[in-house]
């Protein structure tokens, strides 16, 4: 059974994070952890915004409309997209102890995708074409993850970040899983942020139960710009209402010396794997396959364009060792 304390202090409902800029801030402080933080900053048209990145790495990631991010003399060209739901977008990592300066000409909303990290990596611009985009589950279990940065797909210092788009009807994050202990090849700790939208307006749920005695506890009811903070616990599952997309944004970063991201599932619900050959994958995904090879580069400094599509879509419907993702 969930608790009020749990509820009022892991889900963060649209707004009531906001500050300035920002209609959602969630810095390691406000979560009450160390390393993973997470905004949402919203530009007027013609707007722009200076971000001091500071002990963290950032990712700037756009979820409606397109931007300039100017850094250390380069400036990157950010096509971004029309809404999440339309397809996958280019981004910029900006690295720590910097100033960064986000323009807008037609207006949008931005994410900035944060851990405080050790290392000063380079500025770099993610070409969308780059993202690989995977098929995950079957069925009902069927969703899609775009792998702008996942452990193994870019390079960050700590920061991890996905995106997951759940068809209406289906049910992602699922079976559900932890990463609260640290278990050598096994399991990694890591600190989790999960950002919603619901297409046109609608509703979704998301499960956190504890994997421990007083672990977290909270069943929310998800609308756009609603935020759940997971420091422990099984998570799953993110269920998309009938006739409505569901997304969200993982963020996490952990201290384990290696930058991995090693789950444990559920043993009462891990069977539901066994089920996934001899179903197909849902036949709406992908619901956008990888951006086509053309769009921005960086406007000046080092080129970092794709030159290539990426044109396969991996699909993982079975098991696959400790690593199975979510």
């Amino acid at each position: 059974m969930t608790t009020d304390g749990d509820e009022r202090r892991y889900h963060l409902r649209a707004g009531s994070t906001a500050r300035g800029p920002y209609t959602l801030d969630i810095s390691p402080e406000r979560a009450g952890w160390d390393r993973s933080g997470l905004r949402v900053l919203a530009l007027e048209p013609g707007g722009i915004h200076t971000l001091v990145t500071g002990e963290s790495e950032w990712i700037v990631l756009p979820l409606t409309g397109g931007c300039t991010v100017h850094i250390s003399g380069e400036i990157f060209e950010l096509l971004g997209r029309e809404s999440v739901f339309s397809g996958v977008s280019d981004f910029v990592y900006l690295p720590r102890d910097t100033h960064a300066q986000i323009a807008s000409g037609a207006g949008g909303r931005f994410a900035l995708a944060g851990a405080k990290c050790e290392r000063r990596l380079p500025a770099r611009y993610g070409p969308a074409p780059e993202v690989p985009v995977e098929l995950r589950g079957s069925g009902n279990c069927s969703r899609q993850v775009n792998n702008f940065a996942a452990a193994d797909t870019f390079e960050c210092d700590r920061l991890i970040a996905v995106e997951v788009l759940t068809p209406g009807g289906n049910w992602s994050s699922y079976p559900p899983h932890k990463h609260d202990e640290h278990r050598p090849g096994a399991e990694s700790v890591l600190e989790e942020i999960y950002y919603f939208e619901v297409e046109r307006d609608g509703l979704g749920y998301h499960r956190v139960s504890p994997s421990r005695p007083g672990g977290t506890d909270v069943l929310a009811e998800v609308r756009g710009g609603d935020a759940v903070l997971i420091p422990d616990g099984w998570h799953g599952p993110s269920i998309a209402p009938p006739g409505r997309t569901l997304y969200y944004l993982n963020v996490m970063a952990g201290p384990g010396k290696e930058r991995e991201w090693l789950i444990t599932e559920h043993p009462d619900h891990a069977w539901i794997r066994d089920t996934w050959p001899s179903q197909p994958v849902d036949p709406r995904l992908p619901l956008h396959g990888p951006a086509p090879a053309h769009g921005p580069a960086p406007a000046h400094g080092p080129e970092t364009r794709a030159e290539k599509t990426r044109t396969e879509i991996r699909t993982e419907t079975a098991y696959d060792g400790p690593e199975a993702r979510p």
